[in-house]
Formats: C-alpha cells, structure tokens, sequence
C-alpha cells in the first residue's frame, strides 16, 4: 500500500507534516509493503505548474493519503482518483503513518474540509 504525506522537508519519515495540503512543497510518498520511500516534489497550480496534487499523487500509485485537513475540491478530486484521505495527521511522516495504523485518523468527509478553502 502507497501512503503519501505532504510534507515540509524532504527528511524521510523524520519530514515535518504540512499543515497546508496544496501549499505544501513535497509528499513522501512510502510503501508500506516494500518499505520504498519517495519525495515527490509538489509542482502543483500553486507551485505554477497545471497539475492539481491529487493529479500528482494519482500518476504515482499512491492509494491512501494522510494528512492535517484539505479542502473540499480536494477531498473530491481524490474520491475521484479513488484514493482515500485521512485526516488529523501531524508532527512527521512517522507519527503520522503510526496514527493511520492505530486507528487514530479519520476518514476525510466534506465535513472536514478547511473552513479557509471553502469558497
């Protein structure tokens, strides 16, 4: 299984989770079965590219994402792609992976969106 995470650095699983989904720089991107790990950087619409991250992380296999919040575009885009997206993630790529495995996340709903991305 694909996990990715958006993160602000590129350290591995020791990479500090971005608050900000779409604005943050990378996502690590790690497989749980191989134990693989890969930083993809983030060169989305708001980095001046014309891909959307879901678009991003779809090219790359990813089958879950975890991460703090998201908007709702992005929550659908990902239903979409048929990826499904956690929420509630933080400190780094480590905590986080081990919150998806405790049961500590949830599954992202439009009910969880960012107020800030509502439009």
């Amino acid at each position: 299984m694909k996990i990715a995470v958006p993160v602000l650095d590129t350290r591995e699983l020791d990479a500090q989770v971005s608050e900000h989904f779409g604005r943050a720089p990378a996502f690590m991107i790690v497989d749980l079965n191989t134990k693989e790990k890969k930083v993809v950087p983030n060169d989305g619409e708001h980095f001046g590219g014309t891909r959307v991250a879901p678009e991003i992380l779809a090219d790359e296999g990813v089958e879950v994402v975890l991460c703090s919040g998201l908007g709702p575009r992005a929550i659908n885009m990902f239903e979409q792609f048929g990826i499904e997206v956690y929420v509630g993630a933080s400190g780094t790529v480590k905590d986080a992976i081990e919150a998806f495995q405790s049961g500590l996340l949830h599954k992202a709903s439009d009910s969880d969106a960012c107020e800030m991305h509502r439009h």
